[in-house]
């Protein structure tokens, strides 16, 4: 492909921030997005503001090239033909069927991109197509709205349930939710919408519900699902000890369960006695599988159960590296959209890493590279590359096909400088020392105890 001059210093100098452009660009194409929300929304129409417009704005914001809607506006505010209000009018009122529909459109656009490419992560467990499920509850936002002004708890904006691929590593899946303190069980039913034959979904114990686990079981999918202490087992068969981890012993019983309809299922339950207390004093923990004992040991049905932690991950890069939470948006379904449109940019984050993986080495992108340097060079170039490219380069990623796209990623990864993006693992954290010094001082001189201790060191 012709590249423009400048395009091409951009790719000797800071490869990275070229490949996330333009797997942004090839994942959120205006006119698909214009047609996806003409196809998914039921109430709100376009008149004069197009829903792509709205999706530059967010990822703006959520790239924290922009600190608020009101600045990404302000910058590009004669382009537009609307007035701020009009943003925030159709922003606050974005319906859940787009955002879930906008997710899904992202990963659908980057993964044929990854499979061209051979940036898949190991699979987990072959021959399944493994789905690990979380929720994230939206952190609460500031009180702007008139109904929040007296209010002292934090109000939350929402939460939303996130569906990983991590063979590909994309958000696959969004399930929205308005009400901030709505459990993650009360949406089962959404989640079983996107259940397939063969699949195989990992969650953590607050998706461990009668209703959840038939469901799966009923389309001939498979579940590693922590039991939850409310899961009622009907009855229990002899322990028996099957090895070890090194978090544990481990254990398997068979065991039957009763679902809503009084349906008795017999399922796996895999114990885990741990050496180390977690985080919630618990010394043991108990797994259901209904994955047969040819497909996966006890063993390995602990060790898929970790990489949930994988998802979770996900969740502090999106706070680390990106504004996936903005706290000036208080309106429920804004707030989502922006949470999304932070799934999409980790989506194209994702698909640049896969390049790397594909270039140098899955193992060695895994233990070296840092996604928060990726995104740090990204954000730092953005404005400048958006000033000297011109947006008619872009657009030509927007329509490339996989294979194109694929081949043009893998040649700008041999540009990378993996030392630039160099991971640096935190040691093991020392002992906060007891404070006793000056407990009845408001505050000290950090400069006169630099001073004191000077003189005291021989």
């Amino acid at each position: 492909m012709l590249l423009s001059k400048v395009l091409d210093r951009f790719i000797e100098k800071t490869p990275a921030s070229v490949m996330a452009r333009a797997a942004m660009e090839h994942a959120l194409a205006p006119e698909a997005l214009d047609e996806l929300f003409e196809e998914h929304a039921d109430k709100q129409y376009t008149r004069e503001l197009l829903f792509s417009s709205m999706v530059d704005l967010m990822g703006v914001v959520v790239s924290k090239v922009a600190p608020s809607v009101h600045a990404a506006y302000q910058a590009v505010a004669e382009t537009l033909p609307v007035s701020l209000a009009s943003i925030y009018n159709k922003l606050n009122n974005l319906e859940p069927a787009v955002t879930s529909a906008l997710v899904r459109h992202t990963a659908e656009r980057l993964a044929p991109v990854i499979d061209t490419m051979g940036g898949q992560m190991p699979a987990l467990l072959p021959g399944y197509r493994v789905r690990i499920l979380d929720g994230n509850h939206l952190a609460a936002t500031e009180r702007r709205l008139q109904v929040l002004r007296q209010s002292k708890a934090g109000p939350l904006p929402g939460h939303a349930l996130v569906v990983l691929d991590p063979a590909l590593m994309l958000a696959t899946d969004m399930i929205p939710c308005e009400d901030g303190h709505a459990q993650e069980r009360s949406l089962s039913p959404e989640i079983l919408d996107l259940v397939a034959a063969n699949d195989l979904w990992i969650a953590d114990r607050n998706f461990c519900t009668s209703t959840l686990l038939s469901g799966i079981t009923k389309r001939e999918a498979f579940y590693i699902i922590r039991q939850h202490a409310s899961m009622t087992i009907v009855s229990a068969g002899t322990l028996r000890k099957r090895g070890r981890t090194d978090t544990g012993e481990v254990y398997e019983q068979g065991v039957t369960i009763k679902n809503s309809d009084n349906e008795v299922t017999k399922t796996r339950r895999i114990i885990i006695r741990l050496d180390k207390p977690t985080r919630d004093g618990d010394i043991e923990m108990a797994i259901l599988t209904n994955l047969p004992p040819t497909a996966a040991s006890a063993v390995v049905v602990t060790e898929l159960y970790r990489k949930r932690w994988t998802l979770e991950t996900m969740f502090q890069s999106l706070t680390a590296t990106l504004q996936g939470e903005v706290a000036t948006l208080g309106y429920p379904r804004a707030a989502l959209f922006g949470f999304r449109i932070a799934l999409a940019a980790y989506n194209s984050l994702s698909t640049v890493q896969a390049a790397l993986r594909a270039k140098f080495g899955a193992e060695k992108v895994q233990d070296e590279v840092s996604g928060y340097y990726i995104a740090n060079e990204v954000r730092a170039t953005a404005s400048g590359m958006g000033i000297a490219v011109e947006p008619i380069t872009w657009k030509a990623f927007q329509t490339m096909t996989p294979t194109a796209l694929a081949k043009e990623m893998l040649s700008w990864a041999a540009h990378v400088q993996l030392g630039k993006l160099k991971r640096h693992p935190r040691g093991v954290k020392k002992p906060v020392p007891k404070r006793t010094r000056f407990a009845n001082e408001t505050h000290v001189s950090t400069a006169r105890l630099l001073a004191e201790s000077r003189k005291k060191s021989p």
